[in-house]
């Protein structure tokens, strides 16, 4: 099999909002709303991202301006406390910044967002330069697929594999993204298997399969009337 999965740079924004070390609170603040996102990379030199500011590394300058918080939520909130008094983007960002490479598949993009509890992640080549910011909207770009594109992907890249004609007869259906394989199958042990593949296709958002065991004229002699087994992925 030979299809290559999306990767960051075919969704990624190209134009990007950023901010040097030096941008003010309020122009990092104005900044956000023009563009209408949620973070900005910190850039230094020609481009290199050395930080992120977000609108959490903001909000503590409004959530402590006109409170005294006690010892405990002192000792607990001292960096949130540090960035309440942040005058600039250096004072105020997450740093180092947590990036991703252009050649990264969307999978990976997606499972580092989800684990550092962000919406949106700098793309940068391998010295650190930006090269475009990719967001949790943009991966699931792959979820606009037409059912006609995922439908002869999969026959291309699972059923011509597993299930080659004439020992078996499988037919692909795709409606709203749900993949159904129909049809006889020769090897009853390759369904689990072709229902894992058919899951990483990328738009696919569920397999299900209506397949019975197909037969060898050896094997069909030697049935019983029950007929063919009806399949399932394990």
């Amino acid at each position: 099999m030979h299809s290559t999965p999306h990767i960051v740079s075919d969704v990624m924004s190209h134009t990007v909002a950023a901010v040097g070390r030096r941008a003010a609170f309020k122009e990092i603040v104005q900044l956000m709303q023009d563009w209408k996102v949620s973070a900005l990379p910190v850039l230094e030199g020609e481009g290199r991202v050395v930080g992120v500011v977000s609108e959490a590394d903001l909000l503590p300058k409004e959530e402590f301006r006109d409170s005294d918080p006690d010892r405990a939520t002192q000792l607990r909130r001292l960096d949130d406390l540090a960035k309440a008094g942040g005058l600039t983007a250096e004072d105020l960002m997450t740093s180092p910044a947590l990036t991703l490479h252009a050649n990264a598949t969307l999978a990976q993009a997606a499972r580092t967002m989800a684990h550092a509890k962000v919406k949106r992640l700098p793309v940068v080549d391998d010295v650190g330069m930006l090269q475009g910011i990719v967001s949790r909207a943009d991966l699931l770009k792959v979820f606009l697929r037409t059912d006609e594109e995922i439908a002869e992907e999969v026959r291309r890249e699972v059923v011509a594999h597993l299930f080659p004609t004439p020992v078996s007869d499988v037919q692909v259906e795709v409606r709203n993204g749900v993949v159904k394989l129909i049809g006889h199958a020769r090897d009853t042990s390759l369904v689990p298997v072709a229902a894992r593949l058919v899951r990483a296709v990328e738009g696919v958002v569920d397999v299900e399969f209506e397949l019975t065991r197909s037969e060898s004229p050896a094997e069909s002699n030697a049935a019983d009337a029950n007929g063919g087994e009806t399949l399932s992925p394990a």
